[in-house]
């Protein structure tokens, strides 16, 4: 971005800013890097775009003023029809316009992919060699957010955390219905969808805590759906993996499969060991014991399929957000008069869950593996555990 460019930017910026001063701007004033260059390209493809906004506004308010009726002093030449000079201007200042925003959008579409690892943490400093990511796999879930950490063993419900400066490669899938993952200050928004894995990579400048949401409707308990997100340093994302170790319960595929279950204003939750190849099982659509992985459903059709001796395959193939296995699908009431087939009525969105964790009271919080009876689960069925976790099959 050229000099001129920037002062003219920082300047519109400013007059948006002193319009829009009771408005929450955390996308155009934003503590990632990602988020920033994301601002930046909103602010420029503006400016360019007001250059020929303003002068036409301008200019049709002149044209009005100039030639009314009451002015007989304005030039009057009804047979004009024509003039080279005005066509070339009217002409190309738009295309020069257009082919800028062409290439700015072009360039910017390609540097700021979610898919590409990124190349600096800030435009001052590049990724070094000794900086290493971390990883968060994220499982959008009806309707809460569940966070999977596979360097350090832990899970949260609605809540996670980041080292500030640290590039964040996030997983991202769902258990159910398309979702999208937002956290406006740190990046873009990116899709979630059950079966197949999207990806982000994105890095936190600045400690604080900021505010993630699901910004694609997804149901009932769709504005409940949000979590925290915490900035902090290095020693702080220590203590609070630390904490969350201390903290948290198990999660086993029973327990998932209880967490799964629709509910709305779910507290934070920890978690401070996870069963193997849980996120595996949930991105293959494989979480309910004796369901065919999807990857191994693409195995056996990758060999030719597996023949009439794969008969008894296709009650494992069966996947709806239900789970409702051996029952018949259908209309329920009132559309047929039949009762609902669901295991347990679904909490009101306007009942809000016992809290079980939460950042800020942390510190108070006695030691030992407690938490409520919903987040106890049996132990895993063998078989599940026996199977080595295979790499999901990720999908663009």
């Amino acid at each position: 971005m050229t000099p001129q460019l920037k002062i003219v930017a920082r300047l519109f910026a400013l007059f948006t800013l002193l319009g829009l001063s009771g408005c929450n701007l955390v996308v155009m004033s934003p503590s990632g890097d990602i988020a920033r260059q994301q601002a930046n390209l909103i602010i420029v493809a503006t400016v360019l775009m007001l250059i020929i906004i303003v002068p036409v506004i301008f200019l049709t308010l002149f044209f009005a003023w100039r030639y009314r009726g009451s002015n007989t002093n304005a030039p009057y030449d009804p047979e004009w029809h024509h003039s080279t000079r005005l066509e070339v201007i009217i002409w190309s200042a738009p295309l020069a316009i257009i082919i800028a925003l062409g290439a700015v959008t072009w360039m910017s579409t390609h540097k700021l992919d979610p898919y590409r690892p990124l190349d600096r943490i800030d435009a001052q400093r590049a990724v070094s060699a000794e900086v290493k990511p971390i990883t968060v796999e994220v499982v959008a879930l009806d309707w809460k957010w569940l966070f999977f950490y596979p360097e350090y063993g832990i899970a949260t419900v609605n809540e996670m955390a980041a080292p500030v400066d640290v590039p964040i490669n996030f997983k991202i899938t769902a258990s159910s219905v398309m979702n999208s993952f937002y956290v406006p200050a740190l990046a873009g928004m990116i899709y979630a969808m059950p079966g197949m894995e999207t990806k982000l990579h994105a890095v936190i400048n600045r400690a604080g805590e900021y505010e993630g949401l699901s910004s694609n409707y997804s149901g009932d308990g769709f504005s409940h759906m949000r979590f925290k997100f915490h900035g902090v340093d290095q020693a702080g994302f220590d203590q609070w993996v630390a904490r969350v170790k201390q903290i948290g319960t198990a999660l086993n595929r029973d327990a998932y499969l209880k967490l799964e279950k629709p509910s709305a204003k779910e507290p934070v939750r920890y978690y401070a060991n996870v069963e193997d190849g849980l996120y595996r099982a949930v991105l293959n659509m494989c979480a309910i014991p004796g369901k065919m992985c999807m990857d191994e459903m693409m195995h056996v059709d990758m060999m030719g399929g597996g023949g009439t001796e794969s008969q008894e395959n296709r009650a494992r193939l069966e996947h709806d957000n239900r789970h409702a296995l051996g029952e018949r699908l259908g209309a329920t009431v009132p559309a047929s008069g039949e009762p609902s087939r669901m295991p347990e009525p679904r909490q009101s969105v306007d009942q809000p869950q016992s809290t079980n964790h939460d950042m800020h009271n942390m510190q108070d919080m006695p030691g030992g593996n407690t938490a409520p009876d919903g987040n106890q689960g049996g132990p895993a069925p063998a078989q599940l555990n026996s199977n080595a976790p295979a790499q999901p099959a990720t999908q663009p």
